[in-house]
């Protein structure tokens, strides 16, 4: 994993002046997503039974990598004191007018410390993934379970396990709201146990037409490796295939 740890802090590094931390990507990426068909509020409840099906009584929940905030809307009608962690300043703003009374902090997932626990820890949408190494796998388990009381719940949404990635994959959509028309093309490929998905968008409003690209690289995981991480993080942990999404999601209970 260091050539695919290597590659992707060089990328990612040439990358961080572009759209995927800017605000092209996060005034349409609501839009785009639901679009796609992502029910964000299916996703949400289906993570608050989850939950609740290892600690019933929980109450809080931290949503690290939360992105625009777009789960946490529901999940702060599921629980009574919801959170969110967000590295992207433009994600975060548009976060924060979504959810005025909720924290949304700034941070990184493997090196945060908000001075307190949660019932309840998640990092959804394969947010893990962006991680370029175990090294830094395991060292966002530790956050994660770190932020959890005894018996708290930490459930993680992976990335593709890479015998399941599919090399060339290519994805097209048009999605429209009142005021946009958005088209985005991507394709995907694979190196050193990364996979690279760039996306082309062309944006259509009242102003005119623009384009932009966003590359995002995701490591490719096996599944033990993200048990792995969060055992040693001090989880029992379960994978559940059919949850969630088709890559299943992982759920630790800290011991």
């Amino acid at each position: 994993m260091a050539g695919a740890a290597a590659i992707m802090l060089a990328l990612r590094q040439q990358e961080r002046e572009g759209p995927m931390y800017g605000e092209q990507l996060a005034e349409i990426y609501d839009l785009v997503y639901r679009g796609r068909g992502k029910d964000f509020a299916a996703e949400a409840t289906e993570v608050a039974e989850i939950v609740r099906g290892s600690k019933p009584n929980a109450t809080s929940l931290l949503d690290v990598g939360c992105g625009t905030g777009e789960h946490l809307v529901h999940l702060s009608k599921l629980f009574e004191h919801v959170e969110g962690l967000e590295l992207s300043a433009p994600m975060r703003a548009i976060a924060q007018e979504k959810l005025p009374g909720v924290p949304i902090h700034a941070g990184t997932m493997d090196d945060f410390d908000l001075g307190r626990t949660f019932d309840a820890v998640t990092c959804l949408f394969s947010t893990i993934a962006y991680q370029p190494s175990t090294e830094g796998l395991h060292a966002t388990a530790r956050c994660l379970a770190r932020h959890l009381v005894p018996g708290g719940v930490v459930v993680i949404d992976p990335w593709w396990f890479p015998e399941r990635f599919c090399e060339g994959y290519i994805a097209g959509d048009v999605v429209r709201d009142e005021d946009r028309t958005v088209a985005r093309v991507s394709h995907s490929t694979r190196r050193d146990g990364v996979s690279r998905v760039e996306a082309h968008y062309l944006v259509a409003d009242s102003t005119g037409i623009r384009h932009f690209v966003d590359t995002q690289l995701i490591t490719l995981f096996t599944r033990e490796e993200y048990a792995t991480a969060l055992r040693t993080a001090g989880c029992d942990v379960e994978y559940l295939p059919d949850r969630l999404s088709p890559r299943g999601v992982f759920v630790g209970l800290r011991r």
